[in-house]
């Protein structure tokens, strides 16, 4: 898989925000609300990177920097369900924490759900600790917060 640097409003970004967005429909009944804003994605403040094999976008996700000292928080990773179970998925995560890691951030944090249990199987395999709730679902009982040093 090729991963390039992508805008956040980039069509592909957009596409495959919007299949993740699909996902969290059919899981949890609605989108994310989580307020995001393309501008947290771009350089020095984030990063947005699209995963492609043969020309085709079929992963993404980014990281934009978090209010806790020091952190960057992964937001809208996502692979097409097509291909998962390959290890695109780590591939994506590697990069982003390569990438936060040169931006000098010491620490990387995210925000999940119970209902997506491969992301956290993905999040605590590689090396992903539980961390006190964060963001919109801070209180809700279904939301799960993972953090991890850099």
């Amino acid at each position: 898989m090729e991963l390039c640097t992508r805008a956040y409003d980039h069509p592909d970004s957009v596409k495959l925000i919007a299949d993740l967005q699909q996902v969290f429909v059919e899981r949890y009944g609605d989108e994310d609300i989580t307020p995001v804003d393309p501008a947290q994605f771009a350089a020095p403040l984030g990063y947005f990177v699209v995963g492609y094999l043969d020309g085709v976008p079929v992963a993404c996700g980014g990281w934009r920097a978090h209010s806790e000292d020091g952190a960057a928080e992964i937001k809208r990773m996502y692979v097409a369900e097509s291909l998962r179970g390959r290890g695109l998925s780590r591939l994506v995560l590697a990069n982003l924490e390569d990438t936060a890691r040169e931006a000098g951030h010491r620490r990387m944090v995210l925000e999940t759900g119970m209902r997506q249990p491969e992301a956290i199987g993905l999040y605590l395999s590689s090396g992903y600790k539980r961390i006190e709730n964060f963001g919109v679902y801070r209180d809700h009982p279904e939301s799960r917060c993972f953090g991890k040093p850099l």
